[in-house]
């Protein structure tokens, strides 16, 4: 995007601002205001903030002080239970024959230790499938097994690298493996953290992501003869614990009791500050509800800003909103969640419900210029719209350029600097509106039923990246999608 269509979307949307509630928002968002202070303060200030931290302590006390400074009034935070800790610790390795170099790697999130200081032989096992293990045979037992991955470039392979985890650690477990050597996914160097566990459950073998270039020499080595590694990981993993989402509000003038919710997940991995995942939406969630303070205006519905926890580690803060708030999800006119960083926002999916389409559209219809209705149908699993999803709430998620999202995907580049801020403002100027034509419309949309549900996630086809993920089964038990 060039600076002279922000220039131009800028004075456009004030000349037409006066008196006119999504206009006036509009304008304020593409104007000057706090967002980038509050990205600072959250991604330099704070840092890396992985959920049972510290550093996630400090964050949700800063959003809850950030959403009372704007001005809200009804600012809360509400507790919920983690099933399990995990958090980073030591991550050292060494090759030490046939030749001697330090490894870069990182662990993966829920992953268990190694026993101490281990030193094993390492094998090669190719992209990791069964048939890559079967081929090892006995060689892989209380080896270090190196498994390879192609470069990734799009959200199919990020998914890709997802839906291998469950037959992967399978066979590694069956194999006998003392640890696995997951080869980065990103080139030159550049390690990131990859979970293991999409409920938050401990994986059984110990596993790391290591330099991509350097597992290409480690393999290599392998063909000429014994190649043995030194490898100590130690992570820090624990039964249940508290955490907390961020809930501020501004009640609606007619309605209250009907809600539109815009949320995005405060949390992130450690290696980088968290700022492209996700808190360049954290702060446009702040700065939008500051807007809407600043300007006075009061739609008819209630509008609800969430700050999630636990994303990262299998989205257990969406989850347990929805557990806490099942009785008001009948009120729920939508929900809209923001996950994937700063680039152009094009649409939304609409999560399986076509009947959302002219509802967005109508919404942003103020906005015509800024061309962001290239809604897509797809339902999405793996973001803070999902429970939400499962239980009949409409829901919408931003469709947002992958980069430069995707290369900074929890690594140790995803920092303050990668974010474009001038899309990031035309984006924040889309969702205010957004919100306000949702929360402001006359009419609203109906919840579905479980079996109307069931039927989305099969036509949709998200019943089998479900069933990947292990999360079927909890639809089917009633586990997860509630309903009265």
């Amino acid at each position: 995007m060039k600076f002279t269509r922000l220039l131009f979307l800028c004075a456009a949307v004030a000349a037409a601002a006066e008196n006119d509630a999504p206009r006036r928002l509009a304008a304020r968002a593409l104007g000057e205001t706090p967002i980038w202070n509050d990205l600072h303060a959250l991604c330099d200030g704070i840092g890396g903030r992985p959920t049972g931290s510290a550093a996630s302590e400090r964050a949700i006390a800063w959003a809850a002080k950030t959403f009372r400074q704007a001005g809200l009034t009804s600012v809360s935070v509400e507790p919920f239970k983690m099933p399990q800790l995990w958090l980073p610790g030591t991550a050292e390795a060494s090759a030490i024959s046939p030749a001697q170099f330090p490894l870069r790697l990182a662990a993966a999130p829920f992953t268990p230790s190694t026993q101490g200081t281990i030193e094993a032989p390492v094998v090669d096992a190719g992209e990791g499938t069964e048939q890559d293990f079967a081929r090892l045979g006995a060689r892989a037992k209380a080896a270090i097994v190196l498994v390879r991955s192609k470069e990734m470039k799009t959200f199919d392979d990020l998914f890709a690298e997802y839906l291998r985890n469950n037959s992967l650690m399978a066979a590694a477990k069956s194999s006998g493996a003392a640890a696995l050597l997951l080869q980065s996914t990103r080139p030159r160097g550049l390690l990131y953290r990859h979970p293991m566990s999409m409920d938050g459950s401990l994986a059984p073998v110990p596993t790391a992501i290591v330099h991509r270039e350097q597992a290409e020499r480690l393999g290599r080595l392998t063909l000429s003869g014994e190649v043995r590694v030194r490898l100590n990981l130690q992570n820090q993993t624990g039964g249940e614990y508290q955490s907390q989402n961020v809930v501020a509000e501004i009640r609606g003038r007619e309605k209250p009791e009907e809600v539109v919710l815009i949320g995005a997940h405060l949390d992130s991995w450690d290696l980088g500050t968290g700022a492209e995942d996700n808190g360049v939406n954290v702060a446009m969630i702040l700065d939008i509800a500051r807007g809407f303070q600043e300007l006075g205006i009061v739609p008819r519905r209630t509008i609800r800003f969430v700050l999630f926890s636990g994303e990262e580690q299998g989205m257990w803060g969406s989850r347990r909103y929805v557990e806490r708030h099942h009785a008001e999800l009948d009120k729920f006119v939508a929900t809209v969640t923001f996950d994937t960083g700063s680039g152009r926002l094009s649409g939304f999916y609409l999560n399986g419900r076509e009947d959302l389409r002219g509802e967005v559209n109508s919404a942003l219809a103020p906005l015509g210029g800024f061309n962001s209705s290239e809604h897509l149908i797809d339902a999405m699993d793996g973001t803070d719209n999902f429970d939400f999803l499962l239980s009949g709430v409409p829901n919408l998620v931003g469709i947002q350029d992958p980069i430069p999202y995707l290369p900074d995907y929890h690594a140790e580049s995803d920092t303050f600097d990668r974010v474009n801020q001038r899309e990031q403002k035309i984006t924040s100027a889309i969702a205010s509106v957004l919100v306000w034509g949702l929360a402001e419309s006359p009419g609203r949309l109906k919840r579905q039923s479980r079996q109307e549900v069931e039927r989305l996630l099969i036509d949709t086809k998200l019943d089998q990246q479900m069933k990947a993920f292990g999360q079927w089964a909890e639809f089917e038990s009633g586990k997860r999608g509630l309903f009265q």
